[in-house]
């Protein structure tokens, strides 16, 4: 059963298509099927004419943007109507997406189970060579030492740690600005009356709540 809010992809193939509304109509109705029942919002549906082969769609960037700008999951009719590229499909992961196949509700799950894998294999790697490059470093007489209470994180982590922090905030401001913009074009010119629309919307925060201050808008603007 579908709930929370939702964003739908469609996608056609060729420009005849998407004239006649061939394979449109068919796909809407998949996601009207999929979401039947209940409590859930279909907050934007975005169409696209364009060949699976390709991976430059503008429509699936829009909708993966109006994804992570409403806090909403991505749902499709079908599962190729997203892409054949099984590289692609595991590249949604890294735009902080979820998505739903209406003809697969599962494959999300899926695609995070044969990651989870991957990674699992990774980790077994990773930890073995670094047991046997501790061990031949103990033949050799390095002495090893453990982890201290205490001791803080180099520079460089600490480093890495603020760009990561920068970079997803940098990343969510982009994400809300078009909306920012256009309520500052329909009369909201201050910062409370902003946060005021934008909880109206229902937009959550970065930090995934639906109540905005004048702050927070102020900190969005500041990166924009």
């Amino acid at each position: 059963m579908a709930e929370g809010k939702w964003i739908s992809y469609l996608r056609v193939s060729t420009s005849r298509q998407g004239a006649s509304g061939l394979g449109v109509e068919a796909q809407r109705q998949s996601v009207a099927d999929y979401l039947n029942g209940g409590q859930w919002t279909l907050i934007k549906e975005f169409v696209e004419v364009e060949s699976g082969k390709k991976t430059d769609r503008p429509q699936l960037e829009a909708a993966l943007a109006a994804c992570r700008l409403h806090g909403a999951k991505l749902v499709i009719a079908r599962l190729d109507r997203l892409s054949r590229d099984a590289h692609f499909l595991l590249g949604l992961d890294k735009a902080g997406v979820d998505f739903v196949a209406a003809d697969m509700p599962h494959a999300n799950r899926l695609t995070v189970g044969v990651m989870a894998l991957v990674a699992e294999e990774e980790r077994k790697h990773i930890s073995a060579n670094t047991k046997a490059a501790l061990q031949a470093a103990k033949a050799r007489g390095v002495k090893l030492g453990g982890y201290r209470a205490g001791t803080k994180p180099s520079a460089r982590a600490h480093e890495l740690s603020v760009a990561a922090i920068q970079q997803r905030a940098d990343g969510r401001a982009a994400d809300i600005a078009p909306t920012i913009r256009k309520l500052q074009a329909d009369g909201a010119t201050s910062l409370r009356a902003i946060a005021s629309k934008l909880n109206e919307a229902g937009i959550p925060t970065a930090r995934g709540t639906n109540t905005w201050s004048a702050v927070q808008v102020k900190r969005v603007l500041a990166r924009l």
